[in-house]
């Protein structure tokens, strides 16, 4: 896929991942939009890169999603849709009653899923318009293997991976052109984990993975630790969980 030229529209845009993605598809001659909840992330998100286009927009809410389009479409539409954004709620044990299991689920599952089919419906006719153009969808070293420690979010993330491979199935049988991409990333150093002293890779690092298998057409894009993940999952899936699961979470839980 030729990156340079197409208008981007980064979801979740305002720092760590979006932010970095941003930042690289700009160097390489991309028109970039980014969005994100925080206007005060996206002032500084242009103060930083100039030739950025802002949109002050919450993933997981119909009405923005509605609102965006038409923001968007008075631009003269977008060539590819990174789905970015993504939220986890702090760990909780599931075996033990609490109505923060249910809540915690919906709003992951409002802005990691629901968002993302919200926003599909509404760009995808837009996408089929362009000459070349593409869907990206951030899942998750956790589509692979689940974590006790984020059991909803691997929920989430498991659903959107397996939408994305329907969805790509889906534009294939009606002959449309639109590429769909899946990128998994490992654990990323961003404030999200900033607690977590698992092993990170550098929002860097990922994307300029993304950025090589779009180029490459790489519909599943697997970084770092996700591809050793995925071969020793389909090996010794035991093992695999228990890479993914370790002791200390398991204590974290009983704490």
């Amino acid at each position: 896929m030729v990156l340079k030229g197409k208008r981007i529209l980064i979801t979740g845009g305002g720092s760590g991942i979006g932010l970095e993605a941003a930042r690289q598809f700009l160097n390489i001659g991309a028109q970039v939009i980014i969005t994100g909840r925080n206007q005060q992330k996206l002032d500084a998100a242009k103060k930083m890169h100039p030739a950025l286009i802002t949109m002050q927009s919450d993933a997981s809410g119909e009405a923005d999603a509605n609102a965006l389009y038409q923001q968007v479409e008075t631009l003269g539409g977008i060539d590819i849709l990174y789905h970015n954004a993504g939220v986890g709620v702090p760990p909780t044990n599931l075996g033990i009653p609490n109505k923060k299991h249910l809540e915690g689920a919906i709003y992951e599952m409002e802005v990691n899923y629901f968002g993302v089919i919200r926003l599909n419906d509404l760009f995808l006719n837009m996408l089929k318009t362009k000459k070349e153009a593409a869907i990206i969808h951030t899942t998750s070293i956790l589509s692979i293997v689940p974590s006790i420690m984020e059991a909803t979010y691997s929920a989430s993330k498991t659903a959107l991976a397996f939408y994305t491979k329907m969805l790509r199935a889906h534009l294939e049988i009606i002959g449309s052109k639109v590429k769909v991409f899946e990128l998994l990333p490992p654990l990323v150093d961003t404030d999200m984990v900033a607690d977590r002293d698992d092993k990170k890779i550098s929002p860097a690092q990922l994307v300029k993975s993304l950025i090589s298998g779009l180029e490459k057409d790489e519909f599943t894009i697997r970084v770092g630790d996700t591809k050793a993940l995925y071969l020793i999952n389909r090996l010794a899936p035991k093992a695999a969980y228990g890479l993914v699961n370790q002791k200390k979470y398991a204590e974290h839980l009983k704490s």
